[in-house]
């Protein structure tokens, strides 16, 4: 795979908000949003999120094979104080015409008895308020990300990194592409965390993680969640979204990322699979 370089890419006024470290960059005639490796998000725990430029560039394009619309990111390096980083540079899929509405926007002007967080319950309750959107086709894509999220373990999935995008010159809303998968695949594990794993304990962290998205004021386990089968929004994504995961593409294209080591892939690979068999055998319940 290539690695493009954006030491010499145009760097812009930084424009984007959130807790990496990130530049405003313009590379090809495009802008992106350039994330770098972030050494000092988790300071409680005293780990990195070294790796979560990985964990964004794999997430995104997991999404894309599954035919969802998802930001388009590469991976590249940067020179800084003559050291070489890995970054990943997101594409920007805004413009002066079309800009970013979050879902905590449309919470905050849809419900308005009461602050909309994460709530499961008052999630539902804001799409089908809503007047802006079609309540149904939301709900479909809202799902839709729900599983998909569960297959890469997306633990950060919260109502300022997702959303819509509003064209102001045709005055229309729809679905924004998928973006911020940074959090997924335990970005705060390092190489030698991950050679001290041994099966069981991958297994329990690819199914015993639990998701920012709450029921009851209770974080949902989003893998128990959809094998529970109890939610018929969420049934019918996995059956819409299932039969275009595939795990020997996620397999291939996870081997062809020259800059990740081999513990590392082997480690992505195994927690895919471990959550694609348990999303395979809920599906097979369902049909």
């Amino acid at each position: 795979m290539e690695l493009h370089d954006f030491s010499k890419a145009e760097e812009l006024v930084p424009e984007y908000t959130g807790s990496e470290k990130k530049k405003t960059m313009i590379y090809n005639h495009k802008k992106y949003l350039v994330k770098f490796p972030d050494p000092t998000r988790e300071k409680k725990r005293n780990n990195s999120y070294i790796n979560n430029v990985f964990s964004e560039y794999i997430g995104s394009h997991v999404f894309e094979m599954a035919g969802i619309e998802t930001q388009k990111t590469l991976l590249g390096t940067y020179l800084y104080k003559g050291q070489e980083k890995i970054v990943c540079a997101c594409e920007d899929f805004t413009n002066d015409h079309v800009v970013l509405y979050e879902f905590e926007k449309l919470a905050l002007s849809t419900k308005l008895d009461k602050k909309v967080e994460t709530e499961l319950l008052d999630i539902m309750e804001v799409i089908e308020e809503s007047r802006i959107l079609d309540s149904d086709l939301l709900k479909e894509k809202f799902w839709d990300m729900f599983v998909i999220d569960a297959l890469i373990g997306n633990n950060d999935r919260h109502n300022a990194n997702w959303g819509f995008l509003v064209d102001l010159d045709k005055n229309t809303v729809g679905f924004a592409p998928i973006y911020d998968c940074g959090s997924c695949l335990n970005p705060v594990l390092e190489d030698e965390d991950l050679k001290a794993l041994n099966d069981v304990e991958i297994k329990n962290l690819a199914i015993n993680y639990h998701c920012c998205i709450t029921e009851n004021d209770n974080k949902i386990s989003p893998l128990l969640y959809i094998s529970g089968l109890k939610n018929d929004d969420c049934n019918k994504a996995l059956k819409r979204v299932f039969n275009r995961i595939n795990i020997f593409s996620i397999n291939e294209f996870i081997d062809s990322i020259s800059c990740i080591s081999q513990i590392r892939k082997d480690f992505y690979k195994k927690i895919i699979n471990i959550r694609y068999d348990l999303l395979k055998e809920s599906f097979v319940k369902l049909s």
